[in-house]
């Protein structure tokens, strides 16, 4: 399993880290402003500012503004990738405006795909900083416009990705899971799409790709194998998934970790 991916920009005003998917107690001591996002579901306890711990369970698509001066203790058995974004005192002051306790949006699609390329540019060999420093600065636009808005997910969709998660492997249809979530496929669509920030199609890519790289990185399979096991139709359906995700191919992701 990777370690955690992490890269400064120039003039240290941002570091970047990328979590992996790993078990973690972990208490953040407050001193640097963060933004963070939710690469994939993840479930655990946390104390937000506090020493009472709540059960959170956090899908992919929230983004989380933490201001200096809050601790935050989090605990998870399997973890989820995350990535969190720590900022120098003088950049978050000019960007984002100032907030007493932590502030987070849910199915947030522009700060999702930001994310996302960010993970892209990260896992590369030679990461292209100025592309990294374009998405840093665009999340912090992101979170500047959201910091007085906060979304619930509906507790409805908890079923669903319980569904995708023991099923991702088999061919899912629309049908099956606007039947989990209780309403028709149009309403399902759009519900799901603006609690997520994805499609169903593409959460279901999003959780077979990560599943993927968890097999090739613990594991000796024939990249075939792997792709058949996870739900790809093949290999060369995987592999145009991992090009279009993280701009490499199963055998390059293989040699990198």
């Amino acid at each position: 399993m990777p370690g955690v991916l992490s890269q400064y920009l120039p003039g240290g005003k941002v570091c970047l880290q990328l979590l992996p998917r790993a078990a973690y107690s972990a208490r953040d001591p407050a001193q640097s402003q963060t933004l963070g996002v939710t690469l994939e579901r993840q479930q655990g306890v946390h104390a937000i500012d506090s020493d009472r711990r709540t059960d959170f369970d956090t899908w992919p698509g929230v983004l989380a503004y933490t201001p200096v001066g809050v601790e935050v203790f989090s605990e998870s058995a399997t973890g989820g990738e995350y990535l969190l974004m720590r900022l120098n005192e003088p950049f978050a002051c000019e960007q984002l405006p100032a907030v007493a306790h932590r502030v987070q949006s849910c199915g947030n699609r522009r700060a999702l795909a930001l994310a996302r390329e960010v993970r892209r540019q990260l896992l590369a060999t030679q990461p292209d900083v100025l592309a990294l420093e374009q998405c840093a600065v665009a999340l912090v636009g992101v979170a500047n416009a959201k910091t007085d808005t906060t979304r619930a997910t509906p507790k409805a969709f908890a079923r669903v990705m319980e569904q995708i998660a023991e099923q991702f492997q088999q061919p899912l249809t629309l049908e099956q899971l606007a039947a989990t979530y209780g309403h028709n496929e149009l309403r399902f669509l759009r519900d799901f799409t603006r609690a997520i920030g994805l499609t169903p199609h593409a959460y279901l890519i999003e959780v077979r790709i990560q599943a993927a790289r968890r097999m090739i990185e613990r594991t000796d399979l024939p990249l075939a194998a792997i792709a058949l096991d996870v739900g790809f139709a093949h290999q060369s359906h995987m592999g145009s998934a991992f090009r279009k995700h993280l701009a490499m191919t199963p055998r390059q992701y293989r040699l990198r970790f």
